[in-house]
């Protein structure tokens, strides 16, 4: 079958339409004639190659997906043939003590759609059972394929590892990713007050119509911890969600209250940071990392999905064959959510 990927790894000129073997469901799988995917950050890591991660070529790309069953393994109990869902894109064996004991994002054998396999911008998909779910009837395809990996790590991170409690305080460190406005919405739904950090005034504005309590435009003259400091009488916040790495990482801990938490989901913009330790003991601080969710978190984000308190926020959508400059969207500065392939 004919899918959106590449044969070596590199940029964005790397990416083309590739051929890689059509999927068959086996025991207790189902396979998903995909409808829509989304691109995530993720998959400029995956082009580009990830350090000690084995990726198969031809490679596709894209670990969302949202569609209608097309087959069913043996064993698979549904959902049945031509109804609509959208896939959770974490893989975990469901044998390990992790796994048994509702942990599954700790499985030592945790696998991401797209990046430890082939991923699903292409005709078809197939995954375990449990990981296929209905589509909720308020979302289209595209919506569906926007939400799935960005709101399971916007879960995980502030309600299960960053503990987010009602009337806290939590800073979103950047605006326009698509995590980053799924966290907004998670957070507000968990009861806290939310305030967004960003260098974009138009990204500033869209954030706060978003849900947002705040958003905090920063400059050199304005770094990120004086204006939290500011913007928190001088407390400090409770919860910082901070994916950009070096250049914030140690603003975002000097920007934390007694006993708060940064929790750091990513390091797009480099991954060595040096922070002042005095900071994180007198305080009381603490730095947590979280990646992906399990199966309760996912069906947690998928719940607020499904009664509307939580909405996927679409940048652009792109057909297939412009696979690359939907990739290369993901890097436009004024990027305000997810970038979505329709897939034919």
């Amino acid at each position: 079958m004919r899918g959106l990927g590449f044969l070596e790894h590199g940029g964005p000129e790397r990416v083309q339409l590739v051929e890689v073997a059509e999927p068959t469901p086996g025991p207790s799988e189902v396979r998903v004639r995909v409808r829509a995917t989304g691109l995530n950050r993720l998959d400029r890591f995956v082009l580009s190659g990830i350090p000690g991660v084995r990726i198969e070529r031809p490679h596709l790309l894209g670990s969302d997906a949202a569609g209608v069953v097309d087959a069913l393994g043996e064993g698979a109990d549904g959902p049945s043939v031509g109804s609509r869902v959208l896939v959770n894109p974490g893989l975990w064996d469901g044998s390990c003590p992790a796994c048994l004991a509702g942990e599954e994002a700790l499985c030592p054998q945790y696998r991401i759609l797209g990046e430890h396999t082939q991923g699903s911008a292409g005709p078809f998909v197939v995954l375990p059972r449990r990981n296929v779910y209905p589509l909720p009837e308020r979302l289209s395809y595209e919506q569906g394929a926007a939400a799935p990996l960005v709101f399971l790590t916007a879960w995980r991170a502030l309600a299960s590892v960053g503990a987010l409690r009602p009337g806290e305080s939590c800073a979103i460190v950047g605006a326009g990713g698509g995590v980053a406005t799924a966290a907004v919405q998670v957070a507000k739904r968990l009861g806290a007050r939310v305030v967004v950090v960003t260098r974009s005034e138009e990204k500033a504005e869209k954030a706060r119509r978003l849900g947002a309590d705040e958003a905090l435009v920063t400059s050199e003259a304005r770094p990120l911890d004086r204006a939290l400091w500011e913007w928190s009488g001088k407390k400090g916040v409770d919860l910082v969600l901070d994916s950009v790495g070096a250049p914030t990482v140690a603003r975002s801990v000097r920007s934390l209250a007694r006993g708060g938490r940064l929790v750091v989901i990513g390091a797009t913009a480099g991954p060595l940071v040096e922070i002042d330790l005095r900071t994180i003991f007198w305080r009381q601080a603490s730095i947590r990392g979280s990646t992906m969710a399990g199966r309760r978190e996912f069906e947690s984000a998928l719940a607020g999905l499904s009664d509307g308190s939580l909405r996927p926020v679409i940048d652009s959508s792109f057909s297939l064959e412009d696979g690359r400059a939907a990739l290369e969207r993901l890097d436009a500065p004024d990027l305000f959510g997810k970038v979505v392939l329709r897939v034919p």
